[in-house]
């Protein structure tokens, strides 16, 4: 999806002190941007890597083994568990 190319309608503000405003003009004007591309921009990449974290996890050699020997491994019996599912749900 490349959000460049979809009409802007939606806007967002933003209330914060001079200082804030001001660290931010100067980051934005030391990326030749404007204050809007600026923010946008850091947002966006903030985003992206916090959902790429939720979605993707990296294991080397040793960890990637001992992740799969926990699928693979037997599961523990939960008595707790089992019998609570065999209760009658509220749709039964």
């Amino acid at each position: 999806m490349n959000l460049e190319l979809e009409a802007k309608s939606e806007r967002i503000d933003i209330r914060t002190t001079p200082t804030v405003k001001r660290t931010l003009q100067e980051a934005a004007l030391a990326k030749n941007k404007t204050v809007t591309e600026f923010m946008l921009d850091v947002a966006l990449t903030e985003a992206a890597e916090l959902l790429a974290e939720q979605r993707l996890f990296l294991l080397d050699d040793n960890q990637w083994a001992a992740f799969v020997a926990a699928l693979d491994a037997p599961s523990k019996p939960r008595p707790r568990l089992e019998a609570l599912l065999r209760e009658p749900g509220v749709f039964d």
